[in-house]
C-alpha cells in the first residue's frame, strides 16, 4: 500500500494549484483551435475515418500479431501495469476504478525507454510512423466502462489496431458522435477524439488494442497552431507529472519481472 500510495501521489504541490487553472483556459480555447483545426485540416473532419487514410496502416496492420505478442507478454505482468488514472490523475472522472490500464512506448512526444525495450517490434514500428504523439497498449478489463467525454484537441487523430478482442465484438463497443463502432483483431479504427465517444467492454475477457494518436494533417497556418499548442500541452503539469509517474511504475514492472525470474 506504501508503494502504491507514492506512486499516486507523485503529482506536485505546484501542479495541484496550476491544474484548475490550466483546464479553465484549456476549455475557452478549445472550441477557437479546434475551427481552426477543421478549417486548417487536410483530412475530413468527421467523427470516423478510413483505415487507408495514413500510409503507415497498412505496415503496422502486416505485423499486428507480432505486435498483439508483445502486448501479451506485457500482460503476463498485468498487475505492475499501471491504470491510466495512475498515470494522469486528470483522467480521473474517465479512467473508473482501475480498471482502464495503459502501457506507454510514447507519450506526448516522449519515449519511455523501459518498456520500449519490452515490446521492441512494436517500439520500432510505431516510431516509424510520421507526426507521432503517443503510443500505448490500452487495455479494458471485462465490465469496464468508460463514460462519454471528448479529447482535447481536434488537431490530433486517434487510431485503434485491435490486438485480442472480445467476443461476440458486439459486445465490446464504442460509440463515437452518433456512431458505434466493434474493434477486430488486426484492423484499425480511426476517429476523431475531440467528438464525444463513450467505450464499454459488456463481456468476461479482456479488451487490448494498441492506441496511436498522430498530428492532423493540415495547412501551414493549421500545422502552426497545432504545433504550438501541442508544445503547450507537452509542457504542462498534466503530462509532467504523468512522466514522473511513469517512472515510478516502471520501478513496480521491474520488481514483477524479478519475481518471475526468482
Amino acid at each position: 500500500m506504501a508503494q502504491k500510495s507514492q506512486m499516486t501521489g507523485a503529482t506536485s504541490a505546484k501542479d495541484r494549484v496550476s491544474q484548475p487553472l490550466i483546464i479553465k483556459i484549456g476549455k475557452k480555447l478549445r472550441n477557437s483551435a479546434n475551427r481552426i483545426s477543421s478549417s486548417q485540416s487536410l483530412i475530413p473532419t468527421t467523427p470516423l475515418q478510413q483505415p487507408d487514410i495514413f500510409d503507415w496502416t497498412d505496415r503496422l496492420k502486416d505485423s499486428w500479431a507480432d505486435i498483439a505478442r508483445e502486448a501479451s507478454e506485457i500482460l503476463d505482468h498485468r498487475d505492475a501495469v499501471p491504470p491510466l488514472k495512475d498515470i494522469s490523475p486528470d483522467h480521473a472522472r474517465i479512467a473508473g476504478d482501475g480498471n482502464w490500464k495503459s502501457f506507454f512506448l510514447v507519450g506526448y512526444g516522449y519515449d519511455v525507454p523501459g518498456n520500449c525495450a519490452r515490446a521492441p517490434k512494436t517500439a520500432a514500428l510505431v516510431k516509424t510512423i510520421p507526426d507521432l504523439n503517443s503510443a500505448f497498449f490500452s487495455i479494458l478489463e471485462p465490465g469496464a466502462v468508460i463514460p462519454r467525454h471528448r479529447g482535447v484537441t481536434r488537431g490530433l487523430v486517434t487510431c485503434h489496431l485491435g490486438l485480442d478482442i472480445p467476443t461476440p465484438r458486439e459486445n465490446c463497443w464504442m460509440q463515437v458522435n452518433e456512431d458505434t463502432v466493434h474493434w477486430e483483431n488486426g484492423k484499425w479504427l480511426i476517429f476523431d477524439d475531440s467528438y464525444f465517444h463513450e467505450v464499454a467492454n459488456e463481456t468476461d475477457q479482456t479488451r487490448v488494442i494498441l492506441l496511436v494518436q498522430v498530428k492532423r494533417p493540415m495547412r501551414l497556418l493549421g500545422k502552426v497552431a497545432n504545433d504550438l499548442a501541442l508544445w503547450g500541452i507537452r509542457q504542462s503539469p498534466f503530462v509532467q507529472s504523468a512522466r514522473r509517474n511513469l517512472d515510478h511504475w516502471e520501478e513496480a514492472f521491474k520488481q514483477a519481472e524479478n519475481n518471475q525470474a526468482a
